[in-house]
């Protein structure tokens, strides 16, 4: 279980994870090697896996999105979530209950990209089918 001092340190680095450990530490009003040690643990620990880069707004909204309901043959079901991963355009995969095993959220620079990358899905090794939703606009999100 987390303590109240390393929840308040994720939610800053949810707010901007580039912060640095200086400006963390005046922050949470913590010692600077109070906050690295704690870094530390968390990430030794799995809590923090990474940290990733958030498109800016005007980027985003360039980008066009599709949600793919994917349907896998169950003995290929690793070897396609493998290749997928190495789709880039791919940026989030679940595994759902349902009809279908799998949706991927696929954002791409245009039309005529996204519908390469659905393409290329749809003739990966595995894939029985797909079916697209694109997103014709954000209404919010969090």
């Amino acid at each position: 279980m987390l303590s109240i001092q390393d929840q308040k340190l994720l939610l800053h680095l949810r707010q901007n994870a580039r912060i640095s450990v200086s400006d963390l530490a005046r922050q949470m009003d913590l010692s600077r090697s109070t906050v690295q040690n704690r870094l530390a643990r968390l990430e030794e620990s799995g809590v923090i896996r990474g940290y990733s880069v958030e498109l800016g707004t005007d980027y985003a909204a360039s980008q066009v999105e599709a949600h793919v309901s994917i349907k896998v043959f169950q003995k290929l079901t690793a070897r396609t979530n493998r290749a997928l991963e190495g789709i880039s355009q791919v940026s989030q995969l679940y595994s759902v209950s349902g009809e279908y095993d799998l949706i991927a959220i696929v954002q791409a620079q245009s039309l005529e990209q996204l519908s390469a990358v659905l393409d290329e899905i749809g003739n990966l090794e595995g894939v029985e089918r797909t079916n697209s939703a694109v997103v014709l606009e954000t209404r919010f999100r969090r």
